[in-house]
């Protein structure tokens, strides 16, 4: 959510803010509702103060045992005047709160300008691809050869863009997310594993920034609930409608939960594999910090993100995303693009996104300065470290050999019980 005060304070800077995001300038009619929601506030209160004389003036007379019918008309006349401002000043503040929900996060000043991800910026490129005497096979082509991928039975049970993984496929996804899990949780990672619902009510994806703008690309439930499509949403819900002390912030969490998107807005892209499925694992990083914290928090977070990619001997690169390719609730976005040789390119594996106060002020998250009577908005990122199946598929395509067999990442090995390769299955 949007600042109120701030538009009104540098209306110019917000429309340069949703230019950049290729969007109309729009601070004029925010202005203009507010001026009108205002103008209607200031006559509420006179109505009330007006309310309140009168009751005061009803009391005197009646101890006096003088003539209150007067008054009390006039009392009347305020009462109803004073109910119909009261709703008319909700409906104008509904108005004003709907239009600021429906906008997205403004960048920051050193995110490249630009309306798609033509615009995005190589910040690093770590690590060299490999380089095979043989041609590389896709993911989907090695784990079928394999015997432990299976998307003909999945789309039996569920239709396209689901996967059934076995054997050793099955067991490497749980090693993949256990290893992650593992460096996130010790002393370098500093965050704190949660085991969150994966159902939310509407104020928690509302909270987010998920709700109302991407309800196509969600899962309803019958009952009204929503299914996750990434733990960042019930993670950073903890603390919604909270005050926060100073010296607890910040606050890390991790999650390895199941994630559920409709892939509403990718028709005909990634029809094949495990790039783009509707149900799939990702272990997510949340932070909470003070305003002044949370740039460095970002870089910090991204650099934990970019370390499970070097244990695992993944060539990566680190894009700052433009603008206009940013998600909604995102002021800065550094997204980490894992070397896929079965498409002999670069694919996102992960998106570490700083949303300033942007998420805090949806969902009334605040902190408490020491030495202050007063409360801020707290500032909240997050990032996917990483996503389990596209990391599989990193695996698997890197590390294939020659015989359709492929090599286990010597720091997945003990997690997979001292097993070196994946061969077929049976």
């Amino acid at each position: 959510m949007h600042d109120l005060r701030a538009i009104r304070d540098d209306p110019a800077a917000f429309d340069r803010g949703l230019a950049a995001r290729g969007l109309p300038v729009r601070a004029d009619e925010i202005l203009l509702l507010d001026r009108a929601w205002r103008e209607i506030e200031t006559q509420l209160q006179e109505a009330q103060a007006m309310g309140n004389r009168l009751a005061r003036e009803i009391g005197i007379a009646k101890k006096a045992g003088g003539d209150t019918d007067e008054l009390m008309r006039r009392s009347a006349h305020y009462k109803a005047a004073e109910t119909d401002m009261a709703r008319i000043a909700a409906e104008a503040r509904k108005k004003i709160d709907e239009l600021l929900a429906s906008l997205p996060n403004l960048p920051t000043e050193d995110v490249p300008e630009g309306l798609d991800e033509t615009a995005n910026v190589v910040m690093r490129t770590v690590g060299r691809p490999p380089h095979f005497n043989f041609e590389p096979k896709p993911h989907d082509a090695l784990g079928e050869a394999l015997g432990m991928m299976d998307f003909a039975r999945a789309a039996k049970l569920s239709g396209a863009r689901f996967v059934v993984l076995k054997s050793t496929l099955a067991r490497l996804e749980r090693a993949i997310a256990q290893f992650m899990l593992d460096r996130h949780t010790s002393e370098w990672g500093g965050y704190t594993e949660v085991a969150p619902p994966f159902l939310v009510r509407e104020e928690t994806a509302y909270g987010t920034g998920n709700l109302p703008k991407s309800a196509e690309d969600m899962f309803q439930t019958t009952n009204g609930m929503w299914l996750i499509p990434t733990a960042e949403m019930p993670l950073t819900n903890l603390v919604a409608g909270d005050i926060l002390d100073e010296k607890d912030l910040p606050l890390r969490f991790t999650a390895w939960t199941p994630c559920f998107r409709s892939e509403a807005g990718a028709a005909g892209r990634d029809t094949r594999g495990m790039i783009r499925v509707h149900q799939f694992p990702k272990v997510e990083l949340v932070s909470i910090t003070r305003p002044e914290d949370s740039a460095g928090e970002h870089e910090r977070m991204t650099e934990r993100a970019e370390k499970i990619l070097q244990d695992l001997g993944l060539a990566y690169r680190v894009m700052l995303l433009s603008s206009g390719d940013m998600g909604f609730s995102a002021q800065k976005t550094y997204d980490l693009e894992v070397w896929l040789p079965g498409q002999n390119a670069y694919r996102e594996i992960s998106s570490c996104s700083n949303c300033g106060a942007f998420q805090a002020r949806r969902m009334n998250a605040r902190y408490r300065p020491a030495g202050e009577k007063g409360t801020r908005p707290v500032h909240t990122l997050n990032g996917s470290a990483l996503a389990v199946g596209r990391t599989m598929v990193a695996i698997l395509e890197n590390y294939q050999r020659h015989d359709g067999t492929v090599t286990i990442p010597p720091a997945l090995q003990p997690y997979m019980a001292g097993q070196e390769v994946i061969e077929p299955h049976g």
